[in-house]
C-alpha cells in the first residue's frame, strides 16, 4: 500500500513535493492510483505549522492566512476522465502527533462568525489521547473525537477555474473573497515562468466549490463515502485540513481541533456519472459513527439583532443562538472566548428550521 508521509511542523514550502495550497489544473500529480486501490495520505495541519504549543496568542493573531490549507496531492486516478464521478471512501482517520489546536482569529486578520463580538484572538492547545481531547486552556472539558477532513476535492478544469475567478472578482473587490495571490503559493514544486503563470491564476482554498474544497462537514468521519465530479483527466484528488473534532459551522474559522493526521482512503470510479446522476458538485454519504451524548441543551436564535428584526435571516438567527450558548457557559466560570472556542471545537449540532 502506498503511504505518503509528511514532516509534521515543517511548512509545505520546505517539503513542496508533497502537495499544494492553491487550485490549478496544471499542478503536477503526486502519484498514480488505480480504482479499487487503497492508500494512506498524511496531511499537515490547516495553518501549515504556524501555531505552537504555548500560552501566547501572538501566533494566532499574526498568522499568515495565505499559507492556509497545505494539501497532499494531487493523485492521478487511472481511467478517470471529465464527466466521471470519483468515489472516495474514508476508511480511517487518525492524528499523527499528540497535539492539536483551535482558536479565534483577530477581527483584523480573518476574524470569525462572531468577530464583531469577539474581535481579539484566542487559542487553545489540545492534548489528543486515544478517543479524547483535553485542553489546559479550557479546563474541565473532555471532547470525544470525531476525526474528519475539512478539505477534499479534485482539480478544476481551466474553464472552471476561470469561472471561479470571474464570479469571485466582484466579491474580492469588497473584501469578501480572496483573489489569486502568488505570495506563499506552493504548486507541488513548480518554479520559474510556469509558477508565475499558474500562481497568478490559481484559486485560493478557502471556500467550497463545485469540485469539493473546504466543506468543513464534521460528520465526514471514518466510514464516509463521497462522490466527486471529475473535471480533468486523472481527477487530481487532494486532501488536508484534518480535524479531531468540530462543531457545526466551525464558527471560529480556526475553530475545529486542527491536527496533523493520516487518512486511509480507497478510490473507485463511476464512468459518465456526472450526466447519469445529474451532478455538478459532490454528494456525501456521511459515516454512521458519532460520539454518543445522551443529553443536549438547545439554544434558539431568532432573526433579531441590535433591535432590528430581519426577515427569515438564518445567519442572524444562528449567530444569536451561538451568543445565547456562550452567555450560558459564562455562568459556569468560562470566559467568553473560552466558551466561543468550546462551541466551535466540540461536536455541537446546528439546525436551521
Amino acid at each position: 500500500m502506498q503511504h505518503f508521509t509528511i514532516k509534521p511542523g515543517v511548512p509545505l514550502a520546505e517539503q513542496p513535493e508533497l502537495g499544494h495550497n492553491r487550485w490549478h489544473p496544471d499542478i503536477p500529480f503526486l502519484s498514480r492510483v488505480k480504482p479499487g486501490e487503497e492508500i494512506i495520505i498524511e496531511s499537515l495541519d490547516f495553518l501549515d505549522g504556524q501555531i505552537h504549543d504555548n500560552d501566547d496568542v501572538a501566533d494566532v493573531r499574526d498568522v499568515d492566512l495565505t499559507r492556509a490549507h497545505p494539501l497532499t496531492g494531487p493523485f492521478y486516478i487511472e481511467g478517470a476522465e471529465p464527466g466521471d464521478l470519483l468515489v472516495v471512501d474514508l476508511l480511517d482517520i487518525n492524528p499523527i502527533t499528540p497535539l492539536g489546536f483551535s482558536g479565534v482569529f483577530a477581527k483584523s486578520n480573518g476574524g470569525g462568525f462572531l468577530a464583531d463580538y469577539f474581535p481579539e484572538p484566542a487559542k487553545a492547545i489540545w492534548d489528543l489521547k486515544g478517543l479524547y481531547a483535553t485542553s489546559r486552556h479550557i479546563p474541565g472539558v473532555r471532547i470525544a473525537g470525531l476525526t474528519h477532513p475539512g478539505l477534499m476535492g479534485c482539480l478544476p478544469s481551466m474553464d472552471l477555474l476561470n469561472e471561479w475567478n470571474r464570479r469571485e472578482a466582484p466579491l474580492a473587490k469588497l473584501g469578501l473573497a480572496k483573489p489569486p495571490d502568488p505570495k506563499t503559493a506552493v504548486l507541488r514544486g513548480v518554479t520559474g515562468s510556469a509558477f508565475d503563470r499558474m500562481a497568478a491564476e490559481a484559486a485560493r482554498t478557502v471556500p467550497p466549490r463545485e469540485h469539493g474544497g473546504n466543506t468543513d462537514i464534521k460528520d465526514l468521519s471514518s466510514g464516509t463515502r463521497i462522490f466527486f465530479p471529475v473535471y480533468v483527466k486523472g481527477a487530481g484528488f487532494s486532501m488536508g485540513d484534518l480535524h479531531f473534532s468540530q462543531g457545526d459551522g466551525e464558527i471560529g474559522f480556526c475553530g475545529a481541533i486542527e491536527m496533523d493526521g493520516a487518512t486511509h482512503v480507497a478510490f473507485d470510479l463511476i464512468k459518465g456519472g456526472m450526466a447519469k446522476y445529474g451532478l455538478t458538485a459532490p454528494i456525501f454519504l456521511p459515516s454512521v459513527v458519532k460520539p454518543h451524548y445522551s443529553k443536549y441543551i438547545t439554544f434558539e436564535g431568532i432573526s433579531v439583532e441590535n433591535g432590528k428584526n430581519y426577515y427569515l435571516d438564518a445567519t442572524v438567527a444562528y449567530r444569536q443562538a451561538c451568543l445565547k450558548a456562550i452567555d450560558y457557559l459564562t455562568r459556569f466560570g468560562y470566559t467568553g472566548p473560552q466558551a466561543y472556542m468550546l462551541l466551535t471545537a466540540a461536536p455541537v449540532e446546528g439546525r436551521i428550521g
